[in-house]
């Protein structure tokens, strides 16, 4: 007799990274991580190093999980994936980050083989940010290579970006080839390809406590960055049809799509047998349900629900606002949307297809 596994709501604990431009507080969102002695700047919510706390996998890595766990929970699309797909972090910058940019899947897999071969396109949705706050996403138009390499060696290559107010809320896509740099006095939700690649080029002459400089790449982020534009840039989301929560889908592409709820009442969340989803707690705290058990949910959490899953319900006991990210095709989406009477001009703006 095979040994069934049932599909169960997991939960991921995160992975906190030090960085020279973190900060010493990451509340509200983790609330015991203040007064801290090192800055902390990201925490890696699905890194493959990640425990699973719950269910049949709890204790094992996530990594070990996704190999273990019946196909039926990765789903028939996303589980031709070898590895867990998608890398979902929050941002905590108090300084800016380097200037740099991130190779496509195309120059990964002939020149980062040993780093994974994978190329990193991402997206960041803004979870809060003070008055001021801006980031540094894409050249300006007519911006050349050698005007790229002038700038870095005179210390003006900020000069050469489009600049882009943030807002809390805001959604922005960041198409591999992009240059950019996030600045501080924000709080990041970063969605992206499992990738690590990242050519720095400009690190503002920061040391570390050893008075060591950290590694730029200048000639491999020459060769990926796309002088002649990318389809980087703020997105304006896209209002879902939906009885029980404010839900809009913020951007979806190849490699992720990503949905914000705005939850205050029982929510249902339903399935698709060809995918998993994550849920990623940004705000307020509740429960969630299977058919089988009922767990309680706060802020900054991850969630991984198997697509096998038959039903699960949020029940918010503080009105909850969240991330659902999938692995998508974004051909069938867009038709799917299409069906429900969106325009192809509308969609065009969310589905980079």
């Amino acid at each position: 007799m095979l040994n069934v596994v049932e599909p169960v709501l997991t939960r991921i604990d995160p992975i906190f990274s030090p960085r020279p431009w973190g900060a010493q507080s990451l509340a509200p969102l983790f609330p015991e991580k203040t007064n801290l002695e090192e800055p902390l700047g990201e925490a890696w919510l699905t890194a493959l190093e990640s425990r699973v706390a719950n269910g049949p996998y709890a204790g094992m890595s996530l990594g070990a999980s996704w190999r273990a766990m019946p196909a039926e929970w990765r789903g028939t699309r996303s589980g031709r994936y070898p590895d867990f797909p998608l890398l979902v972090k929050f941002l905590f910058p108090c300084e800016k980050l380097s200037i740099q940019v991130h190779p496509d899947d195309s120059y990964a897999s002939q020149h980062e083989q040993a780093a994974g071969g994978r190329g990193k396109t991402e997206m960041w949705h803004i979870v809060c940010a003070k008055p001021g706050a801006e980031l540094l996403l894409g050249l300006k138009p007519a911006v050349t290579r050698e005007d790229f390499v002038r700038a870095v060696t005179q210390n003006t290559v900020e000069e050469l970006f489009a600049r882009w107010p943030v807002r809390a809320g805001e959604t922005y896509f960041v198409e591999a080839g992009t240059q950019h740099a996030i600045c501080p006095t924000m709080v990041v939700c970063e969605v992206q390809e499992y990738s690590d690649l990242t050519y720095r080029v400009y690190d503002y002459g920061r040391v570390d406590a050893h008075g060591k400089s950290r590694e730029l790449h200048l000639a491999k982020a020459l060769e990926v960055t796309r002088f002649e534009g990318t389809r980087s840039g703020k997105i304006s989301p896209l209002s879902l049809h939906s009885p029980d929560a404010d839900k809009h889908l913020l951007v979806a592409c190849q490699f992720f799509a990503t949905e914000h709820w705005r939850c205050d009442r029982t929510t249902e969340i339903e399935n698709d047998p060809a995918e998993f989803q994550l849920l990623i707690i940004l705000h307020g705290h509740g429960t969630i349900h299977d058919s089988e058990s009922t767990h309680p949910y706060r802020s900054g959490q991850a969630w991984f629900l198997p697509a096998s899953l038959d039903l699960a319900l949020l029940q918010p006991q503080k009105a909850t606002r969240l991330l659902r990210i999938t692995v998508p095709d974004v051909h069938l989406l867009f038709h799917q949307l299409q069906s429900q009477g969106f325009e192809p001009e509308a969609l065009a703006h969310v589905l980079l297809r």
